[in-house]
């Protein structure tokens, strides 16, 4: 059964940039859409970007379209989430989730432990 592991968070700079992993193990993420998520404290978790599992149709968040890209590496069963131009807003947790095929607003399954992201000067 699959199983999904964040990792690359930690401490940057506004204006920095991270790339933060999916990585998947029980099985492929081949035939699974792969959303990221933000929560930061008191607030609830957003989705800011998702990959469907042909890995042609991205999508993002209003407050990320432009600063962040969303792609796979099927060799290694990851999906990355690479975010540049890092804002003090940007500061949460990250999680990412799977959905079959796509993208569509439904329930998300598969959460990993997220991964934290903290951008400050």
């Amino acid at each position: 059964q699959l199983q999904l592991v964040e990792s690359g968070g930690g401490l940057v700079q506004p204006g920095g940039s991270l790339r933060l992993s999916c990585t998947a193990t029980g099985s492929s993420l081949d035939n699974f859409a792969i959303g990221w998520f933000r929560q930061a404290p008191g607030k609830e978790r957003e989705r800011i970007s998702c990959i469907e599992s042909t890995g042609y149709t991205q999508v993002y968040s209003d407050s990320t379209r432009g600063r962040f890209s969303i792609y796979r590496d099927r060799a290694e069963n990851t999906v990355y989430l690479r975010m540049n131009s890092l804002k003090p807003e940007d500061t949460g947790r990250y999680y990412c989730a799977s959905n079959p095929i796509v993208c569509a607003p439904v329930e998300f399954d598969h959460w990993g432990q997220g991964t934290q992201v903290t951008v400050s000067s």
